[in-house]
């Protein structure tokens, strides 16, 4: 029998492009040991995904289907998955009062730039976003490495707070 994936949520304002970005590919790199899931602090009431998010994991063969930009306060319903890991991928998410998270996560923050806010061509924009999906991306691989579903709470989060100072 296939040990329970370690559930871990991606957190940031919007939720359309950074977090979008680190669900889709821990989904496609985590192999089945690892479940990811985003969600926004304040998603705007017609919030989706960004385009060049979707289309920077698309040409990186990443699976996009189901992505949707979605409010924090789905998974702190107690029919919501419960999570073993809440990462904050941006710095105004890292500074709100979250919701009380059932089950009482570990928590670490990986602070990246916002590619939606890069300026210029759609040409310079694309390769903002490939620069995120790439540093998520390698922070991604050693933590995986690091076998994140074998390791208790305090371990799981000293992991993850690690990762955060790496790149």
């Amino acid at each position: 029998m296939a040990a329970k994936p370690l559930n871990v949520l991606f957190l940031c304002t919007h939720n359309s492009a950074r977090s979008i970005l680190a669900e889709a590919l821990l989904n496609h790199m985590g192999d089945g040991r690892l479940r990811a899931f985003s969600a926004g602090s304040s998603p705007r009431d017609d919030q989706q995904p960004n385009p060049l998010a979707l289309q920077v994991l698309q040409e990186a063969g990443v699976a996009t289907e189901g992505l949707r930009s979605k409010s924090w306060n789905e998974f702190a319903r107690p029919e919501a998955p419960a999570m073993d890991l809440v990462i904050t991928v941006c710095d105004n998410a890292a500074g709100e009062a979250c919701p009380y998270w059932p089950g009482a996560p570990a928590t670490a923050h990986w602070r990246y730039p916002d590619p939606s806010e890069f300026p210029g061509s759609k040409e310079a924009r694309l390769w903002a976003f490939n620069d995120t999906l790439n540093g998520i991306r390698r922070r991604l691989e050693l933590f995986i490495a690091a076998r994140p579903e074998t390791l208790d709470r305090l371990s799981l989060q000293a992991k993850a707070r690690e990762m955060a100072n790496v790149f």
